[in-house]
């Protein structure tokens, strides 16, 4: 029996599809940031905008979100996953190694932040809980727009970018903290603020962060060994999504931010070998959500409140950007970046953030901050937040190359390798590619190796190996496993058309790189060359000239002749296989791959 549709039910979820399939190809090719195209459809969209005109024109109500509530609840995931990958690409040796960063100039910005925009909203007549529970708000930036636009424009590895991330990491961190504050001294009455009931609520969220730790340790590894054995993409999908929402709850349980557990849970899996493969099913997921999030803020600008108050609303805007970017930039050079590094940190950390929201709303509904002076702040964060595009690409220029677009594809600044980065990244770690690995250890070469086999991947990293569960055919998987900076790839794989396609895939990702294959045969290793493969090694021809050297030697011909003699057999067979037709394909491809 056919169940009841109603169209109407479903026309939020059409609507903000249309505009995610508008939007994104429409501003990436006129590489603008695609945050811009979701923070205009939503405030177009929106019962501020066309919403605002339903009542006259009743046709408008067919392309205007009906219930902005139910969709930002639904958004708030887009800030769980963008966290969720953040600790993915971290781990904890790297946190420690950026704790002077996160704990210094991270939380004496939230510090001289809070108290500044504190100090002003006092001397503006509000009370002091009031004041203090907008400058916690104002003081957050938005990890999920400049994140994205640090990645997009490969900045998230330069100085600025490194120390950018820093603070909103510590900022994510103090989200919690503030939120529990807040309803303790709305439960008070406004009381006093250190008493032991406030220690007493913050202790669940300690012990939450404990056992998600503890937890996640015992039984992350364990549980997606198990399910990559299963050898189903829909289940290791099922599997990583019940890790993000799972941790995301345990932490909303305890008192934490949704966000703040998914984090951690996100950290937890940087170290196991199942991370670059999480992250690439991950990925689709995140965008997706961040933009129903971006949507969203648009969604909240009331416009109205806009018109009646525009002096106050763009001055307490203009003021905030003003001093949390100042304060930034003076962190900055007090922490050691270059002035052009310290204003361009400055300029993306200037507006607030999405956790502004959740901490005025928190605070209007325990009485903390009055109704209409939340909603003039709320709107005044909104407004700051649609200047983030224009700050990092007015950062981008003046902390790196003159005239350069940060929205655009192209990077700004050349990322820094982190320590230790794979020089030669190895796909297939059977009998070939551990020799490979053996080899290249012994000369000194970094590598990493990518592995679809689970069996394989446990025994490399019970031996000590770098090594990665995830599908080499994938380009976003082979990105996240270093191909961007590595010098070479060995492709050592015993399947002749996966082989095939890891070749074709990483030489239109690098067209300059060295990638070096296993062929099986002659026949085999002219596909490769044609495919963009710098040298193909086939089986049965090195077998066969490995078989003529022992009985050459064994029969007495002298070891220098024999080896002479090997070595320019090989080149012989290199040169008709690299036939002047087959390098012709092959410049072909590299040119396609440039243009």
């Amino acid at each position: 029996m056919a169940a009841d549709v109603s169209p109407g039910e479903y026309k939020d979820v059409v609507l903000f599809l249309a505009t995610a399939g508008v939007v994104v190809p429409l501003f990436r090719r006129w590489r603008i940031s695609p945050i811009l195209g979701f923070l205009g459809a939503g405030v177009l969209l929106g019962p501020f905008g066309l919403g605002a005109l339903a009542a006259t024109v009743p046709w408008l109500s067919m392309v205007t979100i009906e219930s902005p509530g139910d969709v930002a609840q639904l958004a708030e995931f887009g800030v769980v996953f963008l966290l969720f990958m953040i600790g993915l690409e971290l781990s904890w040796e790297r946190l420690r190694l950026m704790r002077r960063y996160v704990f210094g100039m991270g939380a004496l910005q939230v510090g001289l932040c809070s108290a500044a925009i504190a100090t002003v909203a006092v001397w503006f007549g509000q009370p002091l809980q009031a004041a203090a529970a907008i400058g916690a708000a104002l003081a957050l930036s938005s990890t999920a727009m400049v994140m994205p636009l640090l990645v997009e424009s490969k900045r998230q590895h330069s100085q600025a970018g490194r120390a950018t991330f820093a603070v909103l990491l510590f900022q994510d961190l103090a989200v919690a903290p503030i939120l529990i504050t807040l309803a303790v001294i709305g439960s008070r009455g406004g009381g006093d603020l250190f008493s032991p009931r406030l220690l007493l609520a913050i202790a669940p969220a300690a012990l939450g962060v404990l056992a998600l730790v503890v937890f996640g340790r015992l039984l992350l590894r364990p549980m997606m060994r198990s399910v990559a054995k299963a050898k189903s993409e829909e289940l290791f999908m099922a599997a990583s999504l019940l890790i993000v929402i799972g941790a995301g709850l345990v932490a909303a349980l305890t008192g934490l931010s949704m966000a703040l557990g998914a984090f951690i849970a996100g950290l937890l899996l940087a170290e196991t070998e199942y991370r670059h493969e999480v992250e690439v099913t991950i990925e689709p997921f995140k965008g997706l959500l961040l933009g129903l999030f971006f949507l969203s803020i648009g969604i909240g600008l009331d416009l109205s409140l806009l018109v009646q108050k525009p002096v106050v609303i763009l001055g307490m805007a203009a003021g905030a950007l003003a001093l949390v970017g100042g304060v930034v930039f003076i962190l900055g050079l007090a922490f050691g970046l270059k002035p052009r590094k310290a204003l361009e940190a400055g300029l993306l950390l200037a507006a607030g953030g999405e956790f502004a929201f959740v901490i005025l709303d928190t605070a209007m509904n325990s009485g903390v901050v009055g109704r209409e002076a939340g909603r003039t702040v709320l709107v005044a964060a909104t407004v700051t937040m649609f200047c983030i595009p224009a700050l990092a690409a007015l950062g981008a220029r003046l902390g790196g190359r003159p005239g350069a677009n940060p929205l655009a594809s192209t990077p700004v600044e050349p990322a820094e390798p982190a320590p230790g980065e794979p020089a030669v990244l190895v796909v297939g770690y059977g009998r070939v590619g551990r020799l490979v690995g053996d080899m290249l250890g012994r000369h000194d070469i970094p590598w990493v190796a990518a592995e679809r086999d689970p069996r394989l991947v446990e025994a490399g990293r019970r031996a000590g190996a770098a090594i990665f569960y995830g599908d080499a055919s994938r380009a976003e998987f082979l990105r996240r496993c270093g191909l961007e900076t590595a010098r070479a790839v060995v492709v050592t794989m015993d399947n002749p058309e996966g082989n095939e396609v890891v070749v074709a895939t990483a030489r239109e990702l690098r067209p300059d790189m060295v990638i070096v294959v296993r062929a099986r045969d002659a026949r085999h290793a002219k596909r490769l060359y044609e495919l963009g493969a710098t040298d193909a090694v086939p089986e049965t021809i090195e077998a066969s000239l490995q078989l003529s050297e022992a009985a050459l030697v064994d029969i007495g011909i002298p070891m220098g002749l024999v080896i002479a003699s090997i070595h320019e057999r090989r080149d012989e067979f290199r040169k008709e296989l690299n036939r002047p037709e087959a390098l012709g394909g092959r410049r072909r491809l590299r040119d396609g791959a440039k243009g």
